[in-house]
């Protein structure tokens, strides 16, 4: 329901908020369906990846000891071997990682349900610049991770240096926490389904959308940053957010990654400890490269923004 009440002698339309339980539904059917699938894949095709693994793994020592000269084989024949099974083992690992994707959203979206029963739910119509803005600054963080990488290989896994990170936070100082984190989770889980990446995909969509939400905290639910402020406070609000997200990743991410990989994937606990420490070196090295970066555009596309109207974030948040 909606009301209109004269303030200041304008007619201002104040629009009201009513329950709505359709996302509570769905994303409690979507959660069962996808614990089910994720079950279903895990003792399926997924054991089967870590087979292809343990193959791939093997050639792997044996194209070593070739190079060295310490065995006898022909160098192409291994290779393409090494190819093949890293594909079909690529291919086993896909129904799992989607399985355990869906969950992580349905999840979120359970959570959304919940919220709008207890909260309710704005009638107002959608902002299409916010989510004009969500969608491209997704496609530039999957843009970010899937072109502009680094891989660096640690036994069947990877680890890279990327520039998505900078998206993510950038995407979160423009358009607020929760659309700037969910626009880095959908657009760096792509960019981990359509690549090598694919088991990490779900560790991804989580913690993407809590860089987002810290960020967006710190910057505009504490600092108020999308309010008109002085240069320097500017500067100063919006390093202290991303490094405030960007610190959360560098702890996060190999600890999660450490548990998510050990638990949920059944990768050996030493190579899982390998993983994790580099990738607290990658992450840092992101973490850095994020930080400055999505300052330096984020003071360049603020003003710009405000002049041609697209700033989407008003002076209340």
């Amino acid at each position: 329901m909606s009301e209109i009440v004269e303030e200041k002698g304008t007619l201002i339309q104040r629009t009201g908020k009513k329950k709505s339980y359709t996302v509570l539904i769905a994303g409690m059917v979507l959660l069962a369906a996808s614990v089910i699938f994720s079950a279903y894949t895990y003792r399926n095709s997924y054991r089967e990846s870590v087979e292809y693994g343990e193959w791939v793994t093997e050639i792997k020592e044996e194209i070593k000891a070739v190079e060295a000269g310490e065995a006898e084989g022909d160098l192409a024949e291994l290779n393409m071997w090494k190819d093949q099974l890293s594909e079909k083992k690529a291919a086993k690992e896909k129904p799992y990682a989607y399985g355990l994707t869906l969950v992580f959203f349905s999840i979120l979206l359970t959570g959304k349900g919940i919220y709008n029963v207890v909260r309710g739910v704005s009638t107002a119509k959608p902002d299409i610049k916010r989510l004009a803005q969500a969608g491209l600054l997704a496609a530039l963080c999957y843009i970010g991770f899937a072109f502009f990488k680094i891989d660096i290989p640690v036994g069947t896994e990877k680890t890279a240096f990327h520039f998505g990170n900078v998206f993510c936070v950038l995407a979160a100082l423009l358009i607020g926490g929760f659309w700037g984190g969910l626009a880095g989770a959908v657009g760096m889980t792509v960019g981990d389904l359509t690549t090598a990446y694919v088991t990490s995909a779900p560790k991804t969509f989580l913690l993407k959308l809590l860089i987002g939400l810290i960020v967006g905290l710190v910057a505009h639910g504490i600092f108020k940053l999308s309010r008109s402020h002085d240069k320097k406070y500017i500067v100063g609000v919006t390093l202290f957010a991303s490094v405030c997200g960007m610190g959360f990743n560098i702890v996060a991410d190999p600890v999660v990654g450490y548990f998510y990989k050990t638990y949920l994937l059944g990768v050996p606990q030493d190579l899982a400890k390998a993983l994790a420490k580099i990738s607290a070196v990658t992450t840092s090295v992101n973490a850095v490269v994020a930080v400055i970066a999505a300052t330096i555009f984020y003071l360049a596309l603020r003003p710009a923004l405000r002049k041609a109207g697209l700033f989407v974030l008003s002076e209340r948040e």
